[in-house]
């Protein structure tokens, strides 16, 4: 696509930061070493056939990022894969955890584990390839004027591949629920695919967050927005995983479900008796 023709980095809205230039072409081949050194976080259980594919993709979209395999104990093999990848590649680290307690559960080690060792941006992506490591260039762009960017499907510019209407009704009516019921004005708020600014998850109180399971990225982001801090959505290309089997369940849907609609009622009835 012609530079000039890109969508905008940012939908228009008043929490996103001004003077975010599109992406061009330079944007995409710069170096991003005036950001800090880059995280990027990858949870991963049973991901044996993704891992060494999606590390290899990281290091060649931004190669001065280094990659953490937050791995659950996968009775794949897949830590013994991220371990080798490790040995071979000092930018490339493994998190082994005991066993699978979920995918925020894995995030915030992930995390805490970056902030212990100067990270100063960490990124979330997932194993299988749906999260475009070739489009974590724009994501950190952003992140120049921004304390958290979303790689988001749902502004201008965002797309689904090889999703069913069912699976995208679902999703797209699930991140509507969540911005009304919370009053987030993330147009993708369940999306999973962001750079959060060093500062901004120390300054969040990681500890209170509620959630370990998938809702965990409702979670954050509406604590994001309610701290005050500068939220960006950029479009991405969200592709379905071609390897392996999908972590989504209807436990997960109803978990996330009453968890929204239990902050939403609270932080409505907290303001109706002026509580903070």
């Amino acid at each position: 696509m012609d530079p000039d023709q890109r969508p905008p980095v940012l939908a228009a809205h008043p929490l996103y930061p001004k003077g975010i230039r599109d992406v061009t072409t330079a944007d995409l081949e710069s170096s991003f070493a005036d950001l800090g050194e880059v995280l990027v976080i990858i949870p991963t259980y049973n991901e044996a056939e993704n891992v060494e594919r999606i590390t290899a993709r990281v290091r060649a979209a931004v190669p001065e990022a280094h990659v953490l395999v937050a791995d659950d104990n996968s009775p794949d093999g897949t830590g013994d894969i991220a371990d080798k990848l490790a040995a071979a590649d000092g930018q490339v680290h493994v998190l082994h955890r005991r066993g699978k307690e979920g995918l925020g559960a894995a995030y915030l080690a992930g995390f805490r584990w970056g902030i212990d060792r100067g990270y100063q941006v960490l990124v979330e992506m997932d194993a299988d390839g749906s999260h475009r490591p070739e489009e974590l260039p724009r994501l950190l762009t952003a992140l120049r004027g921004a304390d958290l960017v979303l790689g988001s499907r749902w502004v201008p510019g965002g797309e689904v591949v090889n999703w069913p209407r069912s699976r995208l009704l679902l999703s797209r009516g699930g991140s509507l629920y969540s911005r009304l019921m919370l009053d987030v004005p993330i147009k993708d708020v369940t999306g999973g695919y962001r750079a959060f600014r060093r500062e901004t998850l120390e300054g969040l109180g990681m500890e209170h967050v509620a959630s370990a399971g998938y809702c965990f990225q409702v979670d954050l982001a509406w604590r994001t927005v309610k701290a005050g801090y500068k939220v960006a959505e950029v479009p991405i290309t969200f592709v379905e995983r071609e390897l392996g089997a999908s972590k989504m369940s209807r436990g997960i849907v109803l978990e996330a479900l009453w968890r929204v609609t239990a902050w939403g009622l609270t932080a409505r009835l907290d303001k109706l008796t002026g509580k903070k």
